[in-house]
């Protein structure tokens, strides 16, 4: 798929497979450095307590423990990091579902009253609900919740292999399936590189921005229930500083306006610095530097991972602007790129 490179499929591949032949997590363990989302003490088992509606009086509440697992075959339990929810099925006056109880950490365990509830178990972004009926005589045995849940790391690199500092990489997680209105449905945004997202096993959108231009990839990933996997996308864009001087490797002009337009004439990029840095993708360029009354251009390439200073001189002109010859700037008045004042 366009935007996901070689790189993501190997990492993708390495990740899922276990055992100690392999030197990776057996899966029981696959996701013991999700304590590090969830890093605070654990919370007491009961959080919140309120009588579901209809209860009667001198109802006796009963001893109800809860646990889940990411799988239906794993042994053991998720011993942290979740968050349990009980609630009612009968609607109130606000349309909505009230809360009975709450409780955060591993396993659970409420005092309910006989009748019917909904009881949530998120663990991150994964989560599944269940009906639970509290019989009136009866001890009620204890309810296993299967998430279905896997996680994902995602990082990206500029070209094959040339890393991208953290802060300058953003991830949004989508869901696959694509609305009536042409729109996927937002999961999680703004994730940070390196970090473990917690999800429902199935396929999600990934899209990955490297700085605040155009840099920009997709990629759809699949998350598998009980497995970690890492992904890194492959950015086809570079780091390019602007800066107007008077000859080759002068010093920057202060105060200088700057416009950058893709080959067809759109705007892509506008700031006022002496030096304008941006990360831009793939591609040709034109730069326009304003300085007083005076307009400065250069045209220029972009090549994946090389990240470059970009000199406009404040005299010479670029020898091949053909390719911008239809390009326009806007800045209270259409002035054609091939207008250049002197």
């Amino acid at each position: 798929m366009t935007g996901i490179s070689i790189a993501v499929r190997t990492a993708l591949a390495a990740a899922l497979v276990f055992g100690p032949a392999q030197g990776a997590w057996a899966q029981s363990d696959a996701f013991k450095s999700f304590k590090q989302l969830d890093s605070t003490a654990k919370m007491p088992k009961l959080n919140a307590f309120s009588a579901p509606l209809g209860e009667q009086s001198g109802s006796l509440a009963k001893d109800v423990a809860l646990e889940a697992k990411l799988t239906a075959a794993d042994d053991e339990a998720v011993e942290e990091g979740l968050t349990w929810r009980v609630f009612s099925p009968i609607s109130g006056e606000d349309g909505k579902l009230p809360l009975v109880a709450s409780s955060e950490g591993g396993d659970a365990s409420f005092q309910l009253a006989p009748g019917d509830y909904f009881v949530n178990v998120a663990f991150g972004r994964a989560g599944v609900t269940k009906k639970l009926t509290i019989p009136a005589d009866g001890a009620v045995e204890k309810q296993v919740l299967v998430l279905d849940a896997g996680g994902v790391v995602l990082d990206a690199t500029a070209g094959s292999d040339e890393p991208i500092p953290d802060k300058q990489l953003s991830f949004s997680v989508y869901s696959s399936e694509v609305r009536e209105d042409g729109e996927r449905g937002l999961v999680i945004a703004g994730v940070k590189p390196k970090t473990i997202v917690r999800l429902n096993a199935g396929t999600y959108h990934v899209v990955s921005e490297y700085g605040d231009v155009n840099a920009v990839v997709r990629a759809d990933i699949q998350v598998e229930a009980g497995k970690l996997i890492e992904a890194t996308l492959q950015h086809r864009a570079a780091q390019v500083t602007l800066k107007l001087v008077s000859q080759p490797g002068g010093e920057a002009i202060a105060d200088t306006a700057w416009s950058v337009l893709t080959a067809a004439g759109d705007i892509v990029n506008e700031s006022v610095s002496a030096f304008s840095t941006m990360v831009l993708a793939e591609g040709d360029y034109l730069a326009v530097a304003r300085n007083k009354d005076k307009i400065y251009q250069r045209a220029f390439n972009v090549k994946a991972a090389e990240n470059m200073d970009v000199e406009v001189m404040m005299k010479d002109q670029p020898a091949n602007m053909d390719l911008f010859s239809g390009a326009e700037l806007r800045d209270g008045g259409a002035i054609s790129s091939s207008d250049v004042l002197e």
